[in-house]
């Protein structure tokens, strides 16, 4: 079907019927009482319960302790597991004991001190102190037995010094390595700025996907789609229009996330240029939105586009680095992250909000983007004009 034009783009006809559509797909957007009530839950309620109650450090671990010594020595280890990391869980009398109370989910940890502890560390005699660990959260596992072993370890080094009588108070005598560790960014290794973030980056991407598909089919269900082909309209300026309301209703959400959620509930510090981080936000929804344009040249409903947004959003987020760093993958998932418009937004994001870096540190991010958001607009503009063209 061919299309009749009256000027280009962005002669003055061209930006009317820009400004026309965009007029349309917001009020279309608005009158969908339910996906604005999600919409404002997700850019909210979502980003606060994932800042406040999602964390990845070790808090409170309940550790129980099977002592089988019952002397000073063996107390005084077992008291050094304290908060904020291990919260005491009281003693058990025997290993199935032990074992009952780490299957039943009670105690995460159980500290196994051996008999003949003291006695044994007082005559300078190798002794084995063992950590039974839970890891069935493989992350908070591996950091409990970290943890463990640098206060058993810190133990035996003080009792190995007060043995030799090397400093009455238990530290040794004379110069030291001492390790000065300084934190970059998150100071107080904060889990919420992370974590919101991240969930403000997935709610984007989510939204990205899902709102010019919905507006897509929409038009299809309706049949109104056939209407707006004999219309003096190109494909680019039906679909392009689409584009630009959801991205200035996402702009918004994220805006109400920033200045509403995060930054007086959670501190975050947003070191860097606002101004830049919302530009590079409308340039990542420009790249995801095509995604959702393809969506919509297939689903034929609603329903088959909440499908396919679950389909293309889980393998950006994991190829994306946000829950496994890059580094960690295998080789074959290293290469298809760098096809991922979420791995150089999640840069991008943390970069500005963080660390306070420029566009001297990310035009390539920004570059990446662009060039997927182009070849994916592109394409969904192709597929398009063969289902309706």
């Amino acid at each position: 079907m061919s299309h009749m034009t009256n000027g280009g783009l962005f002669s003055v006809p061209g930006l009317r019927r820009l400004r026309v559509m965009t007029q349309k797909e917001l009020l279309q957007l608005f009158r969908d009482v339910a996906l604005m009530v999600f919409f404002l839950y997700s850019f909210t309620g979502d980003i606060y319960l994932a800042a406040s109650g999602v964390s990845m450090q070790l808090k409170n671990a309940a550790i129980a302790t099977l002592d089988a010594d019952y002397s000073f020595a063996s107390r005084e280890l077992a008291s050094r597991f304290q908060p904020p990391y291990f919260q005491p869980a009281g003693s058990v009398a025997d290993a199935r004991q032990a074992i009952r109370r780490l299957d039943d989910g009670d105690v995460m940890a159980v500290l196994d001190v051996p008999p003949r502890f003291q006695e044994r560390l007082q005559r300078g005699e190798q002794v084995s102190v063992q950590l039974q660990v839970d890891t069935s959260n493989s992350v908070l596992g591996f950091l409990a037995s970290s943890y463990g072993a640098q206060i058993v370890g810190k133990y035996a080094l003080e009792a190995a010094a007060q043995r030799e009588g090397l400093a009455a108070s238990g530290g040794i005598a004379g110069p030291v390595v001492e390790a000065d560790t300084r934190v970059w960014y998150n100071p107080n290794q904060n889990d919420a700025w992370f974590m919101g973030i991240s969930e403000l980056l997935t709610v984007v991407t989510l939204f990205s996907i899902l709102l010019p598909a919905a507006a897509m089919v929409r038009e299809k269900e309706r049949g109104t789609i056939e209407q707006l082909m004999v219309t003096p309209l190109t494909s680019f300026q039906i679909l392009f229009p689409k584009v630009v309301a959801m991205t200035l209703v996402i702009l918004a959400g994220s805006a109400i996330a920033l200045f509403g959620v995060l930054g007086p509930l959670f501190q975050l510090p947003m070191r860097g240029s606002l101004v830049t981080f919302f530009l590079i936000t409308a340039l990542y929804v420009f790249t995801t939105a095509g995604l959702g344009l393809l969506a919509a040249t297939v689903a034929r409903n609603l329903a088959q586009v909440g499908m396919l947004t679950v389909v293309i959003l889980m393998p950006m987020l994991l190829l994306s680095g946000a829950w496994t760093p890059i580094e960690a993958m295998p080789p074959w998932m290293r290469g298809l992250a760098w096809i991922s418009p979420l791995h150089y937004f999640l840069d991008a994001a943390y970069g500005i909000l963080l660390k306070g870096v420029g566009m001297d540190l990310l035009w390539d991010s920004v570059l990446a983007m662009a060039g997927l958001g182009i070849v994916v607009f592109a394409t969904g503009m192709r597929r398009f004009d063969r289902q309706f063209g």
